[in-house]
C-alpha cells in the first residue's frame, strides 16, 4: 500500500460562503471517522473567504476510493451548482525531502 495526499480547491460563488462552509465541515468531521484517514484539513482563504482548500493524506488509495463512495461526499458533489468554478483535485504520492519534519505532511 502506498499512501495518497489529496489536494482539493474550491471557489464558491459570492453569497455561498456560509452554506459551503458548513458542508465543507461537516464533510471534515465525518470524514475524521474514517480507517484509511491519516488527515483531512479544511482551511479558508486569508484574502479570499470564497476560497477553500482540503488537504488530505490517505493511507492506501483503496482507503481513498472508499471515502468518495461515502453519502457525505455526494451531498458534497450535489452543492456543485454554489461554486464559481470547477473544483480542482489533485491525486499526488508524497515525494519526502530535506528535513523528514518539514518535508512531508504528517
Amino acid at each position: 500500500m502506498s499512501e495518497v495526499v489529496v489536494a482539493a480547491a474550491f471557489k464558491v460563488k459570492p453569497g455561498r460562503e456560509a452554506e459551503a462552509e458548513d458542508v465543507l465541515r461537516e464533510v471534515t468531521r465525518e470524514t475524521h471517522g474514517e480507517e484509511g484517514c491519516l488527515l483531512y484539513a479544511l482551511h479558508r482563504g486569508l484574502d479570499d473567504p470564497g476560497r477553500f482548500v482540503v488537504l488530505e493524506r490517505w493511507r492506501s488509495r483503496e482507503d481513498l476510493d472508499a471515502h468518495l463512495q461515502q453519502p457525505y461526499i455526494t451531498k458534497l458533489a450535489a452543492t456543485a451548482d454554489a461554486l464559481e468554478e470547477p473544483a480542482g483535485v489533485w491525486f499526488t504520492e508524497p515525494l519526502a525531502e530535506g528535513d523528514p519534519g518539514k518535508g512531508a505532511l504528517s
